[in-house]
């Protein structure tokens, strides 16, 4: 297995130093917080799954072990946070009433945002565990073997949990009359 090109900075960190751990935050931060607002869609608590995940990280970096890529050992953290906290969560009710509804000529753009609202929608309708997958394959673009790392499940599991994913949304999608089958 390639050394983790974090394993350095990992073990600085351990070592006392603030400008290591500093320089891991800076790497993911912003993945980390898009990864947790695409399964919450709430921009706070994205923020507060961010900030709880390298908490979390930086306190338990002993844990850590370089033979991992200290990346997917970070989006665990994340994504399991994201997840318990969407699962505490009441579902939401996802409105579409403040968009157009038909687009012609310059309206084109509204929408494409109607069909990504639509979108959003039923993934929000999804449960939670659902939902990361899905956001973790085909909005963060993962392949099945990271995903299957950042999970700490084998990759058919992986498969077949995705597989359940898309057909339910598919299914929140039909239902909505959102597309057709």
């Amino acid at each position: 297995m390639k050394q983790d090109p974090d394993a350095a900075l990992v073990l600085a960190s351990r070592a006392g130093d603030r400008h290591a751990f500093e320089q891991l935050l800076a790497r993911y931060e912003r993945q980390v917080f898009n990864a947790a607002y695409r399964i919450l869609h709430h921009r706070d608590d994205a923020a507060d799954v961010t900030q709880t995940a390298f908490l979390r990280a930086y306190e338990h970096l002993d844990r850590y072990d370089p033979a991992q890529r200290f990346f997917s050992w970070l989006y665990r953290i994340a994504i399991n946070e994201a997840m318990d906290l969407g699962g505490r969560r009441a579902p939401t009710q996802f409105e579409l009433d403040t968009l157009p509804d038909h687009a012609d000529g310059p309206d084109a753009q509204a929408d494409g945002d109607r069909s990504d609202a639509r979108l959003q929608g039923a993934l929000m309708a999804l449960d939670v565990d659902q939902r990361a997958l899905v956001v973790l394959k085909h909005v963060q673009d993962f392949s099945y073997e990271q995903i299957a790392e950042i999970l700490d499940c084998p990759v058919k599991t992986v498969k077949s949990r995705l597989f359940s994913a898309r057909r339910a949304l598919r299914d929140r999608l039909l239902e909505r009359g959102w597309v057709q089958a």
